[in-house]
């Protein structure tokens, strides 16, 4: 740790000599101490040990600017929160930081900057829906759903015939399906359903009204 005025006075050549080494190793040293040198100068660097941040004096030298902070533990360097990247030019575009939940939210902002999972995930629960169930929700809203309502399967058998062949994803009207269990044959299902529902396997259907087939429909509507 050393600091210097950085102003050689006027000696003997052994005091000059030892101006100048001190004013050397403060040099050497980026004028480190646990406070600011007395003397600053534009562009000069400053070490603080009492925080382990590394200071730039701003060319007005009137204020420090806050540069890298050293980790003496891990002998690592990390940037300050929020510190800009910048094209070569000097434009900015990006900064190193986190950026706001309502930022996220809003979605029109072009500038780069590091996001958590975490406030990934806040931005996108707190725009979403009421109706869209947070992750804690997800088991218990799943467990609500009633039978045939949105969301919901059930084995149905179709209603029509001389349908020749009814491709996986297919959809139709409820009104077309009569809920019923695997084991039914013919037209023992019983009422109708409601709302649209999707075909989740293929099949091919019949000619007979004895022999509508059974499958595995997901009300989707």
């Amino acid at each position: 740790m050393s600091q210097h005025d950085f102003d050689i006075d006027n000696a003997t050549a052994a005091a000059a000599r030892v101006d100048i080494n001190l004013a050397l190793k403060a040099l050497g040293s980026l004028s480190s101490g646990p406070t600011s040198p007395a003397t600053t100068y534009a562009n000069m660097f400053w070490y603080d040990t009492s925080t382990n941040w590394l200071y730039v004096r701003n060319e007005a030298n009137s204020a420090w600017v806050r540069f890298a902070y050293l980790d003496q533990t891990a002998n690592k360097i990390a940037l300050v929160d929020d510190t800009s990247v910048v094209n070569t030019s000097g434009t900015q575009v990006g900064f190193l930081g986190d950026q706001t939940t309502a930022t996220w939210q809003a979605g029109t902002g072009t500038t780069q900057s590091l996001v958590s999972p975490a406030n990934v995930k806040a931005a996108v629960l707190a725009s979403a829906p009421p109706s869209i169930p947070t992750t804690a929700q997800v088991a218990s809203a799943t467990a609500g759903i009633s039978a045939g309502s949105v969301g919901s399967y059930s084995f149905a058998e179709e209603q029509a015939i001389n349908v020749p062949y009814r491709a996986i994803g297919s959809t139709i009207a409820g009104s077309s399906l009569q809920p019923c269990s695997i084991f039914t044959s013919g037209q023992d299902g019983y009422g109708t359903l409601s709302g649209t529902w999707r075909l989740m396997a293929s099949y091919a259907t019949t000619t007979s009204y004895n022999d509508f087939p059974i499958s595995l429909w997901l009300r989707i509507s």
